[in-house]
Parts: structure tokens; C-alpha cells; sequence
């Protein structure tokens, strides 16, 4: 009996070979210096947000090489499989504009190399282990779990390195008539590669990120299919799609760096050139006082839904998470403002080798930056499309007079320096709310330097008798002859020299102006608010405050 016979019982039904998958797969017809990424996410949850960044990085090289960007469900886990999990991750790539080129959705195929979910693929990874088996590379194993278990107490007891190897790895030890005898009988199995590793030696290899290293050889002889369900490892299907589909750079996270003398071999043992590997950095936030990895269970912004929920423009969040894919990307954005991210040339090597901090302030001033670029038009679609997913109440200030939500939200907009207290489109309601009179309920007004009610009445009453305007040319001129005749400096110079010849400054007035109308100290220009609401509405509010 032969490895042919034990590789023919296992996988009866199996009759192509690997010739016939290259075959059908042949090696992409693009530009040699052009990349091939994936986003392979498993459908077992949430988009996290460092799984984004990694899939940020899959669509930069792929449009910085005129290559290709293609989506792989890798679902071979389906115990741990969540229902919509594969609509979130569709769903969150078309609403960052980062559409694979390639991928596989309900009853749609994009693309000449899937199919595109792991266990629709199952015939060819049974092809793949069948030509291991039969040269020698992988046999099927027979330990129970509680063979397994006592495997480990004994290695954790005697501090002996853990794993299924040497003189532990029992069943690679069995004749190929023992195997076919077992597999006839019934005996439940797995099947397991083979390693020739020696865990005391040492191979070179190479991370984009963190340059030479030099790793310990696998000698792990890992499960490469369950018995479950016959479906493949991690581990082994990577090795077989990444080869077929073409892929040239696999971008995953760090914690997978212990696993490369695993794939290093299993692409060995098929002759397959390994493709080249980018293993970013854990993502970490600021804790008080201390730095930690973010977290699912403790951080919410660890989803991808917290930024959509909140309202971020999806370009804020790209950007953001640019500034720590690159070290360089701050300085060369602000050399070309006008560029998309997609302009800039990725470099692995200016990546943080050993964590990425994301900061959420950052992310507000980015996207403080981007929303007040926008113009009234673009805010209020963004807007409007955001309140009617996630904000019923401003859903319903939109929908009560669209023209009017606008222009408030074109006050100093669209201007050489405009506004940017907008951080996000949740934030918006806060900031208009006492535009409308049926919100407008105030309990508390922030008076700054002058409190007395009668002091504030005087203001306002003059004001309106005397020098109201809402010519913006003349605004500013009323509001300081107004503070003239009401003994505040109206020269904030003159303030400064003799802040005792006056009862305050103009912009003491402007602020009871400002609070009395809004009830808020800081606002956007009182003018223009005022332009927005009308002489009628102004007197009835200011009137409320006379004697």
C-alpha cells in the first residue's frame, strides 16, 4: 500500500489535480510591478476598526500599482459564523468608496478567481491535501480530544514546549495499513501536515514592516482539515487561495507573525512562491495614563458602526487612520491638500513597527477640517442621507424647511476661513437647535461679564430702538456706537490702557447680544444669525428681557 491508496480512500470522488486548478486559474495577465491584495475578513462579528486599516492598506497598494483589490469571506469557522455578518462587511467597504474589484455577494460573482467564500471551495482544498497525502506531506490522525488533553498536561507538567510534534506526534508514526485499516473501521480523523521543520533551526525571512527577521522553522504537524465538516484550517486555505487567486502581498495583523513558519512550509511543500507579507500593528488608544491595545469588549470605537452611528464623514475616518499607516502622510497631505489619499504612495516601511495609536481628537480635528470644506449643499445631502438612518430628531428639522436648515448651515461657509466647530453630523443638532423657535426653551444663559438684568435689558432695549441692523457692512459699527453711549470701551486699546474709565468692552455688549438671542456665548457670526431669524423674531426674544 502507498500514499497514493491512502490519499485515493480518503478522497475517492476527488479527480482533478492541482495542474488542472492552475489551469482553470492561470497567473493574472497584469503588469509585473502591479499588486494583488484581499480584505479576508471571517464573517464572526463586527468590522473592527484595525481590520479596516488593513483593508485600507489592500486598496492603496492595489490603486497605487494598477492592480487588484479583491474581497475573500473566509468562513471555514462556521460554528462562529454571525448572520449579516457579510452584508456589515459589504456594506462598510461601498460606504468608504472601497468596492472590491472582485468579489462574491448573495447571487453575484465579480471576478474570475472565486469562488470568493471559503466553503463554497471545499473540492479544491480536497485536492490540494489529497496531493499532500499522496506525496507524503500530510496524514490523517486518530487522537480523541481526550488524547489530546492528556498530551498537554503532560508537556505543561514536564515544561516541554507544546504542540503536536516529535515524539508527540504519535499518529505520524502509523503505517499507511494502519491508517487505510482505521478509516475503514470508521475511526473519526483529522488530517494533519506533515512538517519536516526542526524548531532549533532558524530561516530568514522578510515583513514589509519590520525588515529581516530571523524566525524558528514550524515543526508543528497542525490539523489542516477538520472532521467536522471537512473544511480547511485557516492555516492551509490561505496557503491554497492565496496561490491560485494570485495574491502578491497579504496584509493581516501582527499576531499572526507566529504563524508565518506555518505558511512558509505549506507553500514550500507545493513548490509555491510565498507572496510577500505586511503584518501591521496592534491599534492602541490612550487608557489615562497608560497605553493598551483597543479592545472589543471595552471600546466602542473599536466598531466600525461607532462612526457611522456618530456621524464621521467616511473621509475623515480614512484619513485618520492614514496618519498611522504612515508616518509621512500628515506632512505629505498638507504639501498637497487638493490630492485623495489613493495619491499617496504607501510605504510599509514608514509603518510603526511596534503599535499604532489611534486618537479620537485627532480624528475630530481631521474631520473638523473635511466637513468645513464641504458646502452647504454637500453637508445638508450628507447630513439629511446620516439623520435618516440614525437621528429622527434631525430628520425632522431637515424635513421641516430644507432651505432653512441650509442656510444655517452656510454660515461662515463657504468663505476663505470657514467655521469648524462641526465635528461630526451628530453634532449638529447641538449647534442649531435655538435656530428654530419650537426648540428654542433655554434654562440657563451664559452672560459672561455682564449679569444685572437691568444692565441687560438697557443693552438690548437700545439696541433694538436705535441701532439695530442686519447689513453686515454696518453691523459691527452699530454694535460699537451702542457701547459708546452706554459707557463700555468701544476701542478694546483704550480697554487695555484704562479698563476703569468703562464699565466693559464691545465685546462684553456683543455677548449680551449674542446670549440674549441664543442663550449660547459662543456661536457662529451673530450677524448672520440674525440675518437668519429675522428682525421680528430678534425683538420678541430680546423683548422678553425687558422690564
Amino acid at each position: 500500500m502507498t500514499n497514493k491508496d491512502l490519499a485515493e480512500l480518503i478522497f475517492p470522488d476527488i479527480n482533478k489535480t492541482i495542474e488542472d486548478y492552475e489551469k482553470m486559474y492561470p497567473r493574472r495577465t497584469i503588469e509585473e510591478s502591479a499588486a494583488v491584495t484581499r480584505f479576508a475578513p471571517s464573517p464572526t462579528g463586527y468590522m473592527h476598526i484595525g481590520n479596516f486599516m488593513q483593508a485600507i492598506i489592500d486598496f492603496v497598494i492595489a490603486k497605487n500599482t494598477n492592480g487588484i483589490f479583491y474581497l475573500r469571506n473566509e468562513d471555514t469557522d462556521q460554528a462562529r459564523q454571525i448572520d449579516g455578518a457579510v452584508e456589515l462587511i459589504m456594506d462598510n467597504l461601498n460606504d468608504y468608496n472601497m468596492t472590491p474589484d472582485e468579489y462574491e455577494f448573495k447571487d453575484q460573482v465579480i471576478g474570475n478567481y472565486g469562488p470568493y467564500i471559503q466553503s463554497k471551495r471545499k473540492e479544491i482544498y480536497h485536492t490540494f491535501i489529497k496531493h499532500l497525502i499522496s506525496i507524503g506531506r500530510a496524514y490523517p490522525c486518530f487522537c480523541t480530544k481526550e488524547e489530546l488533553d492528556e498530551m498537554r498536561e503532560f508537556q505543561e507538567s514536564r515544561k516541554v514546549r507544546p504542540g503536536y510534534h516529535g515524539a508527540f506526534a504519535k499518529c505520524r508514526k502509523l503505517s499507511i495499513e494502519e491508517q487505510i485499516e482505521r478509516i475503514k473501521n470508521g475511526d473519526a480523523y483529522v488530517i494533519r501536515f506533515k512538517s519536516n521543520g526542526d524548531f532549533d533551526r532558524k530561516f530568514r525571512f522578510i515583513d514589509e514592516v519590520k525588515g529581516l527577521l530571523m524566525l524558528n522553522e514550524n515543526d508543528i504537524d497542525d490539523i489542516i482539515m477538520k472532521s467536522d465538516n471537512q473544511l480547511p484550517t485557516y492555516h492551509f486555505a490561505h496557503v491554497v487561495d492565496d496561490y491560485l487567486m494570485g495574491t502578491t502581498h497579504v496584509i493581516r495583523g501582527e499576531e499572526w507573525l507566529s504563524s508565518v513558519s506555518k505558511h512558509i512550509e505549506m507553500f514550500d511543500a507545493f513548490g509555491f512562491k510565498a507572496p510577500k507579507y505586511i503584518h501591521t500593528p496592534l491599534i492602541l488608544k490612550k487608557d489615562g495614563n497608560s497605553t493598551r491595545k483597543i479592545s472589543k469588549r471595552k471600546d466602542p470605537e473599536a466598531s466600525m458602526s461607532y462612526y457611522s452611528e456618530l456621524g464621521y464623514p467616511t473621509m475623515a475616518v480614512v484619513e485618520s487612520l492614514m496618519t498611522i499607516i504612515n508616518s509621512n502622510y500628515e506632512q505629505w497631505h498638507d504639501a498637497n491638500p487638493d490630492k485623495s489619499y489613493l495619491d499617496f504612495e504607501y510605504n510599509p516601511k514608514k509603518m510603526s513597527s511596534s503599535g499604532a495609536l489611534y486618537d479620537l481628537m485627532k480624528l475630530d480635528d481631521i474631520s473638523k477640517n473635511i466637513i468645513s470644506k464641504m458646502t452647504k449643499e454637500e453637508l445638508y445631502e450628507d447630513s439629511y442621507k446620516w439623520s435618516k438612518k440614525y437621528s429622527d430628531s434631525l430628520k425632522s428639522i431637515i424635513e421641516k424647511d430644507p432651505e432653512y436648515y441650509k442656510s444655517i448651515l452656510n454660515i461662515e461657509r463657504e468663505q476663505v476661513k470657514p467655521r469648524k466647530d462641526i465635528a461630526k453630523y451628530s453634532d449638529i443638532e447641538g449647534l442649531i437647535w435655538y435656530m428654530y423657535d419650537d426648540l428654542y426653551n433655554p434654562t440657563d444663559y451664559e452672560w459672561g461679564n455682564v449679569t444685572d438684568k437691568n444692565e441687560i435689558s438697557k443693552i438690548l432695549k437700545t439696541y433694538m430702538d436705535k441701532y439695530f441692523t442686519l447689513d453686515s457692512e454696518e453691523w459691527f459699527n452699530k454694535v460699537k456706537e451702542l457701547a459708546d453711549e452706554l459707557g463700555y470701551a468701544s476701542n478694546m486699546k483704550d480697554y487695555k490702557k484704562n479698563p476703569d474709565n468703562y464699565k466693559g468692552n464691545v465685546a462684553d455688549v456683543a455677548t449680551v447680544l449674542r446670549v440674549a438671542l441664543t442663550s449660547q456665548s459662543r456661536t457662529p457670526d451673530l450677524c448672520q444669525i440674525m440675518n437668519i431669524l429675522g428682525k421680528d423674531r430678534i425683538l420678541e426674544r430680546y423683548s422678553s428681557f425687558y422690564k
